[in-house]
């Protein structure tokens, strides 16, 4: 039983530290999907996942993987990961285009939120009541560093992002349990990369629009970002559940606003210095309370 306790927190610290890096990643991708400037949705969406496919494709030649499923019986769970990322995607990158920055990235951030309902109303794990504060608790201090105004949330687009930060928590909840019957992290990234590609393919044919030399590196950088958390939040979700883990994916929020100081020179007010205390100190003790739980 001790074995597995220790065995149980180093996957847990692991996946961690991999939705960390994921949330690094998807800062940069957001931050290379507004240097594109004024492209379409789909355009944009279908770079993000064509070079993920790519660089997917890579990495199962070089692991020597299957481009078969580990077992048959998870291509239903992996149509549902790639149907409800390919839809995320696409509603969150509507939002941000048509939406207040801040309030598009807050509805994204509802995802976490989705991720633990669905793992504790599909996959039947179970969340003691301090790991719910912990969420919670994470979001208030997420909206003291995005201060949504929700001046227009009853608009069709606030409700594509909230609809888009539930599809994203679906798709998570699905990575969890693909990871739990034996797919390969690598697998999964490609499997979705190459369903939503397809998706968006139609779109960019029939729709394309001329870019510059710099938005075409701009999408390939936020390809490629993407790809990096992609592959990282897969192999967070499948070291542990959403419930000890997704609080940390409100660590974007601040690697966005540092990206967005060094590029831009923006300064974060008070509320969202408070913002930071509070999202890190959950963090720490939400690690302190899972580590004692597990020694």
């Amino acid at each position: 039983m001790g074995v597995r306790k220790i065995d149980n927190n180093k996957k847990r610290v692991k996946g961690i530290i991999c939705i960390v890096i994921s949330a690094f990643c998807f800062a940069w991708m957001s931050t290379f999907v507004r240097l594109a400037g004024d492209l379409p949705t789909m355009q944009k969406a279908f770079f993000r996942n064509f070079i993920a496919l790519i660089f997917a494709l890579i990495m199962l030649k070089k692991d020597g993987v299957s481009l078969k499923p580990h077992d048959k019986k998870n291509i239903p769970a992996l149509l549902i990961r790639s149907v409800m990322g390919a839809l995320g995607i696409l509603l969150n990158f509507y939002a941000v285009d048509n939406l207040v920055l801040s309030d598009a990235s807050m509805l994204n951030k509802m995802s976490p939120f989705f991720a633990v309902l669905f793992s504790f109303l599909f996959l039947k794990e179970r969340m003691t009541l301090f790991q719910g504060f912990a969420v919670l608790i994470a979001f208030i201090g997420s909206l003291f560093v995005i201060k949504p105004t929700f001046s227009n949330f009853s608009s069709l687009y606030a409700f594509a992002g909230l609809m888009g930060g539930m599809m994203a928590g679906a798709a998570y909840t699905a990575v969890r349990y693909l990871g739990n019957h034996g797919e390969n992290g690598a697998y999964i990234v490609a499997f979705f990369s190459g369903f939503s590609t397809l998706f968006f393919a139609p779109w960019l044919i029939f729709d394309y629009h001329p870019m510059t030399i710099t938005q075409l590196l701009c999408l390939i950088g936020a390809g490629l970002a993407a790809a990096g958390g992609q592959f990282s939040i897969t192999a967070a979700y499948t070291y542990a559940p959403a419930k000890e883990i997704s609080v940390y994916d409100y660590s974007q929020l601040i690697f966005t606003t540092l990206i967005g100081f060094v590029l831009f020179g923006d300064l974060p007010d008070v509320y969202s210095v408070i913002g930071y205390v509070i999202m890190v100190s959950v963090a720490i003790v939400s690690f302190c309370y899972n580590k004692k739980r597990t020694d």
